[in-house]
């Protein structure tokens, strides 16, 4: 290398430091944006697990429930003729 390219490339160094931080702050802030979206989108998946959670729990409760015979009234739906009959029995 002669003292013309040593010379060239001095401050074409110097220049490109400033540069390169700035590029770096900036991604490191595009970064920090990035993940407080993914935290507010898993506390929001979080919620919806929850809330999802309750429901299963109370639909299971529902279906459990001794006094609700679903068969029955599935079958009392299809057939007319039933549906009188089984409200009666839940009824009793």
């Amino acid at each position: 290398m002669d003292n013309g390219t040593l010379a060239l490339l001095i401050p074409i160094l110097a220049l490109s430091i400033p540069i390169i931080a700035i590029w770096t702050q900036h991604q490191r802030k595009i970064e920090e944006i990035r993940a407080s979206s993914l935290s507010e989108t898993n506390a929001q998946a979080a919620a919806r697990a929850a809330a999802l959670e309750e429901r299963v729990r109370v639909l299971e409760a529902i279906v459990t429930d001794k006094s609700y015979d679903v068969a029955s009234q599935i079958e009392a739906l299809r057939e007319p003729g039933r549906a009188t009959d089984a409200a009666r029995s839940t009824k009793q």
